[in-house]
């Protein structure tokens, strides 16, 4: 299969982008989704639902979430105690594909709750995931992440990103997003105005300040039906790379 290139990034165009997937439906691969209230986890929800390349789809969160009934592809939801993981492990077993878009921010939970959830609860959950028979971890991290960076939040990222490469997934995909653009629910007064410079210069710098929630969902559902790139066990997509592949429909 001949695939275009984009910078880094080997990128499908959209006939064998649609061979990939029927290839990877019959395989009848299941998964699980951290984080599906968010806004990137919806969207990544929105998205395998709407090309149901897994034969079942299981959400893992605090809460249930309310969900269309008449749904193609079969939707299980797992409530656990985040801070009671291993009571819950059970959740994480046999899963081929895991998605990992849990997050919180230091305004919302401080910096000890912050470190908590983007940390702690992620990397437990990949531990379990790992244990439980995943072979194929996909995270939500950031722009900039850096285990040695002098920012919080940049470091946290980073150094959950390198505590899950040492757990040893058959593959493991890093999205690395710029400024997240969506339609929040939650009033962030600040964030809002962000979003909306941002989108604009998104008009003339598309692929560096920001990439829209979407775009990111996409990008990961196109990326588990892709092989691995040169049977790296590990790969890191940066904001132009999830451009380029969830801009391919």
């Amino acid at each position: 299969m001949k695939l275009s290139r984009s910078g880094k990034m080997a990128v499908p165009k959209p006939e064998e982008l649609k061979n990939l997937r029927e290839s990877f439906r019959a395989k009848k691969q299941t998964c699980f989704i951290l984080g599906a209230s968010g806004e990137t986890g919806k969207e990544l929800l929105a998205e395998i639902l709407r090309e149901p390349i897994f034969s079942t789809v299981t959400l893992i969160g605090r809460r249930k979430l309310d969900l269309e009934e008449s749904l193609h592809t079969p939707v299980k939801q797992e409530v656990v105690d985040f801070e009671k993981l291993d009571e819950f492990s059970a959740a994480f077993q046999g899963h081929d594909v895991g998605f990992c878009c849990l997050g919180t921010t230091k305004a919302k939970a401080g910096d000890d709750g912050f470190v908590r959830v983007d940390h702690d609860y992620v990397l437990h959950s990949a531990e379990l995931a790992k244990a439980g028979g995943c072979r194929h971890f996909v995270l939500q991290s950031t722009k900039g992440a850096d285990a040695s960076s002098s920012f919080l939040y940049l470091r946290v990222k980073g150094k959950v990103e390198n505590r899950i490469k040492a757990v040893g997934f058959d593959r493991y995909s890093i999205f690395r997003p710029a400024v997240l653009l969506c339609d929040r629910r939650e009033s962030r007064p600040g964030e809002w105005v962000a979003r909306k410079v941002l989108g604009a210069i998104a008009y003339v710098c598309p692929t560096f300040y920001s990439v829209p929630t979407v775009t990111v969902a996409r990008a990961m559902a196109n990326d588990v039906v892709m092989p691995g790139r040169d049977n790296q066990k590990v790969e890191i997509l940066e904001n132009a790379d999830i451009h380029a592949l969830g801009n391919v429909k």
